[in-house]
C-alpha cells in the first residue's frame, strides 16, 4: 500500500458541509453544493473558485453542472438554474413542498424528487413544471431516466412507433415506479425490497435496473416487464451507492465494504474491506475502485485484487462525493473542504497492469452519478429532515 501523502490543494470557501460535487461535461469545471447554501464553481485548470451562486434559502442538497449552465435544489423546496459564466440565477423552480433530494437532467427535461412524495419533471427551456409523479407513499431519494429507443430493438420499437421517456423513482416506500413522463402515470411498481430504496443505476442496453436498499440487498429487475431478476445478498448493512462497469457492478454499504459483483450471474468476486465506518460514495478509474467514507478517509483498490493501494487522510468528516479527472481525484466532505489529490502515480501502475492483464474491466459508459443517496446521511442519522455536522 501507498503512502497516504497529502492533498494537494484543500479548498475552504464554504462555509458548511459539501453535500454533492459535479463535474461538467467538458471537464473544464466542477460544481459544489453546501449545507451553507451556496453552490461554489471551481475550475479544473488551476483549482481556484471561479463563481459563487448564492439565493437559496437554506442548505442545497444536490447539484448537476452542464458546460453553460448548473442546477441546484435545497431544503428550500426549490431548484435554481444558474448562469456558469456570470453566476446569475436564470430561473427558480417552485412546486415541491418539501426538501428536494435529488435533481436529473436529460434531453431537454429536469426532474426531482423530494420528501413531499412526489417527483416532477421541469421544461429546462421554458423553466416550467410539465408533469407530477404522485403515487409514493414516502419521499423519493432518487432518480434515473430513460426512453423506449434506449431499451427497444429496431423491430419492437417501429411496432411501438413512438419513442417515449420513462422515470424511474426510488422510495422509502421500499417500492420502485417507472413513470411515463408524458402522462405522469405510472407505468410499473417493482416490488420486493423490505427497506427503503437509496440508489439506482439502469443498464439500458440490457433492459436492466439495478436498486439498492437499506433491506441489505441489491436487486435487478427487467425495466420493460418488471420482472425481478436476482436479489443479490451477501451485504451485512444498507446499500449505499452502486457503479456499473462492463457488467460488473460495485455495491458500497454500511456495513464497512464494497463488493464487486458479476451482473449476469450475482455471483459476488471480490469484497473490498479496512474502511471503519459506512462506505459513502465510490467510482472506477482506470481499473482502480475509489472510494469515500464516513471515517473520513477515501480509498484507492486494484479493483480486480481488492488490494489496498492508497489511503487519502485529511478530512474531519465524512466524504460525501468523489469525482476524478486528469489523474486528480477531487473529494468532497461534510467538514466544509474539497480535497484535490494527485493519483497519477497509481494510474500509471494500474495502466501498465491492465495491458498485461486484458481480462480486467475497462470503464464502461454508463454513469454512477445515479448511485446516491440524499446527503449521505442516510445511515448516520434517522429520517430527519435535515442532520448537520
Amino acid at each position: 500500500m501507498g503512502s497516504s501523502g497529502s492533498a494537494l490543494k484543500v479548498c475552504t470557501d464554504h462555509r458548511g458541509g459539501i453535500n454533492w460535487l459535479s463535474l461538467s461535461p467538458d471537464g473544464q469545471h466542477l460544481l459544489t453544493g453546501s449545507e451553507d447554501g451556496t453552490a461554489r464553481l471551481w475550475s479544473t485548470s488551476d483549482s481556484q473558485c471561479h463563481g459563487h451562486f448564492q439565493g437559496h434559502e437554506s442548505y442545497i442538497t444536490f447539484c448537476h453542472l452542464e458546460n453553460e449552465v448548473a442546477f441546484t435544489c435545497s431544503a428550500d423546496h426549490t431548484i435554481r438554474k444558474w448562469d456558469v459564466m456570470t453566476g446569475q440565477c436564470l430561473a427558480i423552480y417552485r412546486g415541491h413542498t418539501s426538501i428536494v433530494n435529488r435533481i436529473l437532467v436529460a434531453k431537454d427535461y429536469l426532474f426531482s424528487g423530494s420528501y413531499d412524495r412526489t417527483a416532477r419533471c421541469w421544461s429546462v427551456e421554458k423553466e416550467k413544471q410539465i408533469q407530477e409523479f404522485r403515487g409514493h407513499r414516502n419521499c423519493v431519494l432518487t432518480l434515473a431516466h430513460y426512453s423506449s429507443r434506449d431499451v427497444l430493438d429496431e423491430s419492437e420499437e417501429e411496432q411501438q412507433k413512438l419513442n417515449r421517456d420513462f422515470l424511474v423513482t426510488g422510495s422509502t416506500d421500499c417500492t420502485v415506479k417507472v413513470w411515463w413522463v408524458s402522462s405522469g402515470r405510472c407505468y410499473q411498481t417493482l416490488l420486493g425490497h423490505t427497506g427503503a430504496v437509496l440508489c439506482l443505476i439502469l443498464d439500458a442496453p440490457n433492459r436492466e435496473l439495478f436498486s439498492g436498499s437499506t433491506d441489505y440487498t441489491i436487486r435487478t429487475w427487467n425495466i420493460v416487464t418488471g420482472e425481478q431478476l436476482k436479489v443479490f445478498k451477501e451485504h451485512q448493512g444498507s446499500v449505499i451507492c452502486l457503479e456499473l462497469v462492463n457488467r460488473y457492478l460495485y455495491s458500497g454499504s454500511a456495513d464497512k465494504t464494497v463488493k464487486c459483483w458479476l451482473a449476469d450471474t450475482g455471483e459476488q468476486v471480490q469484497t473490498y474491506k479496512t474502511h471503519k465506518h459506512s462506505v459513502s460514495t465510490l467510482k472506477y478509474h482506470a481499473g482502480i475502485l475509489f472510494t469515500g467514507s464516513g471515517d473520513a478517509c477515501a480509498r484507492a483498490f486494484n479493483s480486480k485484487t481488492g488490494v489496498l493501494q492508497r489511503i487519502f487522510r485529511g478530512h474531519k468528516f465524512i466524504i460525501n462525493c468523489i469525482q476524478i479527472h486528469n489523474e486528480l481525484l477531487y473529494t468532497a466532505s461534510h467538514d466544509g473542504t474539497l480535497r484535490i489529490w494527485d493519483v497519477q502515480g497509481i494510474c500509471k501502475r494500474n495502466k501498465h497492469r491492465l495491458k498485461k492483464e486484458p481480462s480486467v474491466p475497462g470503464k464502461s459508459s454508463q454513469k454512477g452519478s445515479l448511485s446516491r443517496l440524499f446527503n449521505n446521511r442516510w445511515y448516520l442519522t434517522p429520517l430527519l429532515p435535515h442532520a448537520g455536522p
